[in-house]
């Protein structure tokens, strides 16, 4: 895989991906404003899908896990300006504000297509990824700008933005059952619970009577079933929406779990 950054700071990144596509299941630490300038990406959250092209402006929220996948399109490569706002950046911007929003009650993606506003702020950001020196406080009057442009087209925003509280202790089970296509350690499972890895494998223990390995195997092959029988998908496609890392393992386990191979489904289609 062929995979290319340049970074104004860390906090804001060209991101290349040259290959046919990549995949990664992850628990992002910061919110961020990513905008495309080429290529398609799939983001499988436990809410739903997304799909975002060219043209496409969205805000994924932090402490939220999804799968990613990238794909270059139409002879171009998968490219975007990604800006990470992140906790401490927000805290300071919040503070000298005096803005004490109510917390969101849904963490989910913001999506703003082609807008003119958000679209000029990131694509400015451009020339800098080339150049040697770069202006003083450039990458935080940019933050800053891109912030300010989301709070006047979303009056929610701050309620995402401004809400600074780790995860709690939640009900372990509704919780995995949301979450259990995502191929996440399982202390990141605990942190999001609001757990230790000790108390997370009691707890799982106490409310599935199995190890969380096992169950999460089980739980991510009924989903791939479900997912060639009802929404005939292809087998490259169900491997990586519920949680496997590679095609051949995915098809090994399928096989040993089911007694069949998941193209014997394909064939049985007709």
């Amino acid at each position: 895989m062929e995979y290319q950054a340049k970074y104004i700071t860390e906090d804001i990144k060209l991101s290349c991906y040259q290959d046919k596509f990549f995949k990664s299941d992850i628990l992002f630490e910061h919110h961020m404003l990513i905008w495309f300038i080429s290529g398609e990406t799939k983001i499988v959250q436990s809410e739903g899908t997304y799909i975002f092209q060219q043209g496409d402006i969205f805000l994924i929220p932090r402490n939220q896990l999804a799968t990613i996948i990238n794909y270059p399109k139409n002879g171009l490569p998968h490219q975007t300006v990604v800006m990470h706002l992140t906790t401490p950046w927000l805290r300071d911007f919040y503070e000298r504000l005096g803005v004490k929003p109510k917390p969101a009650a849904a963490q989910k993606i913001r999506h703003f297509r082609d807008h003119p506003l958000l679209q000029s702020c990131l694509s400015s950001l451009v020339p800098y990824f080339d150049m040697q020196e770069l202006p003083k406080d450039i990458a935080h009057l940019k933050i800053m700008e891109a912030v300010t442009i989301l709070r006047s087209l979303d009056p929610e925003i701050d309620g995402m933005l401004a809400s600074f509280e780790e995860p709690g202790k939640i009900d372990l089970t509704d919780y995995m059952e949301k979450n259990f296509m995502f191929n996440m350690p399982l202390e990141k499972f605990g942190y999001l619970t609001g757990r230790s890895l000790t108390t997370f494998k009691r707890d799982f223990k106490k409310a599935f009577d199995t190890t969380p390995q096992k169950w999460l195997t089980q739980k991510r092959l009924e989903l791939a079933h479900y997912q060639f029988v009802e929404k005939k998908k292809k087998p490259i496609d169900v491997c990586y929406e519920v949680g496997f890392e590679n095609l051949s393992h995915f098809s090994f386990a399928f096989k040993k779990h089911f007694g069949y191979a998941p193209t014997s489904l394909l064939a049985a289609r007709g």
